[in-house]
């Protein structure tokens, strides 16, 4: 993504992305690999994580025994991407500082007479599972998820990710899975070299800044407009959903 600065406005460029789906799918694989692949990635698991852990905590330094700050996973991975898995498991509380990193790309610390803030311009790649642990198609998307309206409406993107069974797509699956423990393992090469690919991203976050047409203007603001009318129609939960993602 790119972002939108001016003397009285920024407006964050970073994508933050939810992938909700059945077990089994290979969420957890996907975190990994992204978090890998990225020059600055951090992996955390929701039920393993805390507010301080995710932000920054106050420690008394060993040498000089004065309170120093220690930052959490967010801060770490600063112009990078942040991988949280199992974010349906995280607590309440923990959610509750993500609000202001996921938005405003900042962390605000007022702990023991230390007051500061701190750079999160991350984008957040998190995982979760449905509220009955399989997707139910019965039930609207909102509902699956069941998450906090405010905490949703943050994320840029949520894709479905679906265990439907398919013959080809299995025989494939287990035939990877198989190949694993030859003594010569027999798996499919992925298309493109790891390093290669990072070494692209990069070059396209820095060299890449694509600008917006008036054609893709006048789009952009009728799919708002659309957006904000079916959202209305069901009682305004879906349509407030999708705000922060249209403008940008």
């Amino acid at each position: 993504g790119v972002g939108a600065d001016s003397a009285k406005l920024h407006k964050r460029g970073d994508i933050n992305i939810l992938l909700c789906g059945d077990p089994g799918t290979s969420k957890s694989q996907l975190l990994s690999y992204v978090n890998k692949l990225s020059p600055r990635g951090v992996y955390t698991s929701g039920k393993g994580s805390s507010a301080v852990g995710l932000t920054a905590s106050i420690v008394r330094d060993p040498e000089t025994r004065e309170l120093v700050l220690e930052s959490g996973a967010l801060v770490l991975s600063d112009l990078g991407i942040c991988c949280i898995d199992e974010f349906d498991k995280m607590s309440d509380t923990t959610r509750a500082i993500l609000h202001e990193a996921m938005e405003q790309q900042t962390v605000s610390i007022a702990k023991a007479g230390i007051i500061a803030t701190l750079n999160a311009r991350t984008s957040i790649l998190a995982s979760a599972n449905p509220v009955e642990s399989r997707y139910n198609p019965q039930i609207s998307v909102v509902d699956n998820i069941k998450l906090p309206p405010t905490l949703l409406s943050r994320f840029d993107l949520i894709y479905l990710i679906l265990d439907a069974p398919n013959v080809e797509t299995d025989r494939r699956l287990a035939q990877h899975l198989v190949g694993l423990y030859y003594d010569t393992p027999n798996v499919v090469q992925p298309p493109l070299n790891h390093n290669l690919f990072r070494d692209y991203i990069s070059y396209a976050r820095d060299n890449i800044h694509p600008e917006l047409s008036d054609l893709a203007t006048r789009a952009l603001i009728s799919a708002y407009l659309d957006m904000r009318r079916m959202g209305s129609g069901g009682g305004g939960n879906n349509g407030t959903r999708t705000i922060s993602a249209t403008p940008r």
